[in-house]
């Protein structure tokens, strides 16, 4: 007899890669011309770019300058696991209904967040989209995910969702007013959407940071990455651009992510621990393809930068802090 684990894998379907084409089903005249769009994205979307030694995204080839490789997907678990005992261990902090209808994760990376959400809410429909298929084989039934870019149209058609969720979009997006406008139209009147990042100013409340690698990596990188016109430090500004976009109801928390466990909290300690062990590979993949492709900078000039922003962060008299802001807001009814 199979164990129980071994019967719900064998029952569970794969991730599907596709672009949903539900919307189009009662117009015949779409009918080829998206099965020949899904497939053709199906089948280039994993014809990744290799560089300098780390795998990019091959669909919109250029748009996201962060790797997809496997070093990759493991520091986005690990950041999961660090959004998480940032937050208590809750996935959200909208206050959501007992059981929402629909509900989309923008930029899904690995999944984790949308496998974790349709774990606790089985009776959801839970839509993950993004540039890679990196997500795993197997998932809840029902979770699904697309390749889309989400600055791109949507091809949700007449869907509508009950909650929107994107969590560290920072380095991904070039015009958040306009996503956060975007989430609004497919919101569900009385619906939630929720923003959760970063603000890559990085500072200390000591003055520690002064003079160190680490100051010096982010005052590189920001400037390089406002060159590739993509915004890394949204977590502030986001109120102001759900408000502009008519979401009622805004709830602003910010919360402190030290790097290190120096911190003399336990919850603190916790975080600055997982972020440590996610900047063992995070300051690279960060920093490699925006200074390479956009600033001259060869990979071992960048190498260098790394191996001395990580020897800082790995030294308890330096205390780096970001802020990380959590914003909710809701569709008036």
């Amino acid at each position: 007899m199979d164990s129980p684990e071994e019967e719900h894998n064998a029952a569970v379907p794969p991730a599907t890669v596709e672009v949903d084409t539900y919307a189009f089903e009662n117009d015949s005249s779409y009918g080829d011309e998206i099965s020949n769009f899904t497939a053709s994205i199906t089948a280039s979307a994993v014809d990744y770019r290799n560089e300098n030694g780390r795998r990019y995204h091959a669909f919109r080839d250029g748009r996201y300058l962060i790797p997809n490789d496997e070093p990759e997907k493991q520091r986005l678990d690990t950041l999961h696991m660090l959004y998480r005992t940032l937050t208590g261990g809750r996935l959200f902090l909208s206050p959501l209904p007992p059981t929402p209808h629909r509900v989309l994760d923008l930029g899904t990376g690995t999944g984790s967040w949308a496998i974790d959400f349709a774990d606790d809410y089985p009776s959801t429909e839970v839509w993950g989209n993004d540039l890679s298929p990196i997500q795993p084989a197997w998932i809840p039934p029902n979770v699904r995910f697309v390749i889309d870019d989400f600055e791109d149209e949507w091809l949700y058609g007449h869907r509508k969702f009950d909650f929107i969720h994107a969590r560290y979009l920072a380095v991904s997006c070039k015009d958040f007013p306009r996503l956060i406008r975007r989430c609004y139209e497919f919101t569900t009147p009385g619906g939630y959407v929720e923003f959760q990042d970063w603000d890559a100013n990085m500072y200390s409340q000591d003055g520690s940071t002064e003079g160190t690698s680490i100051k010096q990596y982010y005052d590189v990188i920001r400037p390089a990455f406002a060159k590739a016109e993509v915004e890394c430090s949204p977590g502030s500004k986001l109120e102001g651009w759900f408000r502009d976009a008519g979401f009622e109801d805004i709830h602003v928390q910010k919360f402190l992510v030290p790097m290190g466990g120096w911190p003399k909290d336990e919850t603190l300690k916790s975080v600055g621990f997982l972020n440590l062990m996610q900047i063992a590979t995070g300051f690279e993949a960060t920093a490699l393809a925006v200074l390479t492709r956009h600033e001259g900078w060869s990979k071992e000039a960048v190498a260098d930068l790394v191996a001395r922003t990580r020897q800082d962060a790995w030294n308890p008299s330096i205390h780096a802090i970001f802020d990380f802001y959590i914003v909710y807001g809701r569709k008036p009814a």
